[in-house]
């Protein structure tokens, strides 16, 4: 149906258009080209990354990582069961079997208490989701992985301008994951990009990239022919995506000024009903920032949940909910180890998201916030 105001429009800054043209104008518009090179750039300048490769998707960027961390069959990977399919899939396509973690009370990231009773001497890996751009307890995290030499991936996938006690997410963790799809912050329809902070990851993480060969090494002259060293696949996307994503780029301070001013705008109108107690708003943590990815509240309960959503709908607001646990989806159930997640299901059956993007009006915003209050207050 047509929304009055849909849950999602993708925002185009104007520059995209004249970046997509140059990269044809170059006559090189497969993987690994001058648009590919500035997006890496601008991602390792900006904010400290210590090498990043744009992938197809963040899908493709966690694969690459579950590679990168050599995963075998039966190996334990830890992460949060309320998350998108793809955190888990990457790790699970190696032959590892996941402990799902249950969310925290506060936020709907993993309990960073609850990791180190997960950890056995088959587990290798540690998987964050910083839900919503709302930083995980990274010091605690990083103090356990550390302590029992464990791997940590940040999937970054809402995270973009995100940080943690003043340090960008995705430069915590050994490997990072961003996605670049079109409902994220800064968008080129589907993409995604692997960080690597870990210097033992460096090379092998480019051969990977292009299809399992020394290509890119090749390519600047390291070697004198390029072959088969290694596995991999075609993670890179065409350079022009790169190029539409740099026309992005250019814009994020101008698309983070307006995405937290909406952020902020549906907080301050909707604060009444969580001091009401009527509903719950995003908590964010004295040691995370804000980054305007979306906007959730939280009902009381599934039914008052799918009523608010169906009331919502039918005044032309689209709303919807997010993740289904996956410790009890359908491919998972019969593997999982049978402990419940109280706060993985809350979430998934209480948690709205609201309409978020960049071209939302306050007018818009406005009413949304209005249908929300009435609904509580009828």
């Amino acid at each position: 149906m047509e929304y009055k105001i849909p849950f999602n429009r993708p925002h185009f800054t104007g520059h995209e258009a004249y970046h997509v043209s140059m990269a044809g104008a170059q006559g090189k518009i497969s993987g690994n080209g001058i648009f590919t090179q500035k997006c890496h750039a601008f991602f390792e300048n900006r904010y400290g990354f210590r090498k990043v490769l744009l992938t197809t998707s963040c899908s493709d960027a966690l694969e690459m990582a579950a590679i990168l961390c050599e995963i075998q069959p039966d190996d334990e990977v830890i992460m949060p069961s309320y998350t998108f399919v793809s955190t888990a899939n990457a790790f699970v396509l190696r032959g590892a079997k996941i402990v799902f973690a249950d969310s925290d009370l506060l936020t709907p990231n993993i309990d960073a208490a609850a990791i180190e009773d997960l950890i056995t001497y088959k587990t290798r890996v540690i998987v964050v989701v910083h839900y919503a751009g709302i930083a995980c307890a990274m010091d605690q995290i990083m103090e356990v992985a550390n302590r029992y030499k464990l791997l940590v991936v940040e999937d970054a996938a809402h995270s973009i301008e995100s940080y943690y006690k003043g340090r960008p997410l995705g430069s915590i963790g050994h490997l990072a994951a961003f996605s670049f799809h079109e409902t994220k912050n800064i968008t080129c329809g589907e993409g995604g990009m692997l960080v690597i902070n870990d210097e033992r990851f460096l090379t092998r993480s480019e051969i990977i990239w292009e299809k399992g060969t020394n290509r890119a090494a090749f390519n600047r002259g390291e070697v004198d022919r390029y072959g088969w060293v290694d596995i991999g696949s075609s993670f890179l996307p065409s350079d022009l995506t790169a190029a539409f994503l740099l026309g992005q780029l250019e814009m994020i301070e101008d698309i983070q000024q307006k995405r937290n001013a909406i952020f902020n705008g549906y907080f301050k109108k909707l604060s009444e009903l969580q001091e009401s107690g009527k509903a719950q708003l995003p908590n964010y943590p004295s040691y995370a920032t804000r980054n305007g990815h979306l906007f959730y509240l939280i009902a009381s309960n599934q039914q008052e949940r799918d009523q608010l959503i169906s009331s919502l709908n039918k005044q032309g607001i689209q709303s919807v909910f997010h993740y289904l646990p996956l410790h009890s989806s359908l491919y998972y159930t019969g593997k999982h180890d049978g402990r419940e997640l109280p706060n993985a299901v809350r979430y998934a059956s209480c948690l709205v998201r609201l309409p978020f993007f960049y071209d939302l009006t306050e007018n818009e915003t406005d009413a949304v916030c209005r249908a929300l209050i009435n609904f509580y207050t009828a």
